[in-house]
């Protein structure tokens, strides 16, 4: 049975930091809660309280230089309502150690509530703790993530997830959205407007909000259109079905024609074929990778057919484009 998110007399949380864990995450997520939990700018705690777990007593260090220490041990995870597991760069082979590993297991056995803020989701996937869950990522690690965990369902189209025994998000700002949510939930929206306010944030920002950024540099207002968009993107090496396209945003396929046309200037096929070729442009200007791959990775069976599509939106083959970064003629 999973433990639901139910007000409580004291929001209490628990910090897994990684090794070179991002920053900002962890202090807009901590001072969400302290601004939610305050009484007239003491930075009292109390209607929320909150601990940095660690194995060790060592500092750890952010991935700007910051250290931050630990403030308890791995003790009991039923004290907390959730754990907050902080990631960082993915260049770090062993974020965590065993023992915290281990922690976070006992944490999923007792039923509390995980959550990866920014790349923490990789360390709670990596530990097998987000299968048969919806994982949020920011659309600058969505491949990596699929990459490592095909079989884990995935996206990068909204700022964070949260169900009653997982969450995720993009990072950066999102991370206050999150724990705002939480705020909301435990401790009331008054407590969540006033932190947001002293944040300096004008609008509250919910788990189906869409990641702020221009696919294909367009210039859209239609959240729609944004989160077909970045699906085409997540979906760079097959074909994607216009009509569940359509679905997941909650249109018809002829809606969507029409609205892509109102506001991209195109068909959602031409912006697909677009989205595929940029990613190849990309990779051969950046990539040493062999023209067959490069077809395959945006979904063309033979390099023949991808040379010919490339040519007809760049003017230029691929070899030609690959040879001209290169300072040489084709």
């Amino acid at each position: 049975m999973q433990r639901s998110i139910v007000k409580a007399n004291r929001l209490k949380i628990g910090f897994i930091l990684a090794r070179s864990f991002t920053l900002s995450a962890f202090a807009l997520f901590t001072d969400t809660l302290r601004l939610a939990s305050d009484e007239l700018d003491r930075s009292g705690r109390v209607s929320a309280d909150w601990q940095v777990l660690a194995s060790t007593q060592h500092l750890i260090t952010a991935s700007c230089g910051i250290q931050v220490a630990p403030t308890s041990n791995l003790t009991d995870p039923a004290k907390f309502d959730c754990i907050v597991v902080v990631g960082g760069l993915l260049s770090v082979e062993e974020p965590i150690d065993r023992q915290t590993i281990a922690f976070l297991k006992e944490a999923d056995a007792k039923n509390i509530c995980l959550i990866g803020l920014c790349t923490g989701s990789f360390i709670l996937a990596d530990a097998g703790l987000m299968k048969n869950h919806e994982t949020c990522v920011s659309w600058l690690h969505f491949q990596a993530f699929h990459e490592r965990f095909p079989d884990h369902e995935v996206r990068s189209d909204r700022i964070f997830a949260l169900d009653k025994s997982r969450g995720s998000c993009a990072g950066g700002t999102s991370s206050a959205d999150l724990a705002a949510s939480l705020v909301r939930q435990y401790i009331g929206k008054a407590a969540e407007r006033n932190a947001l306010e002293v944040l300096q944030i004008e609008n509250v920002r919910f788990g189906h909000d869409v990641q702020p950024r221009r696919p294909l540099h367009l210039d859209c207002d239609d959240d729609r259109v944004k989160t077909a968009l970045i699906m085409m993107e997540q979906k760079l090496d097959r074909e994607i079905s216009l009509d569940g396209l359509a679905a997941s945003v909650g249109l018809s396929r002829r809606q969507l024609e029409r609205l892509f046309h109102q506001k991209a200037g195109m068909s959602p096929g031409q912006a697909y074929i677009k989205i595929r070729m940029e990613w190849a442009k990309k990779l051969l200007m950046q990539t040493k990778s062999p023209m067959i791959d490069i077809a395959l990775d945006v979904g063309f069976g033979d390099a023949s057919h991808f040379a010919r599509s490339f040519k007809r939106i760049y003017g230029q083959t691929p070899t030609q484009v690959r040879a001209s970064v290169r300072g040489m003629q084709p």
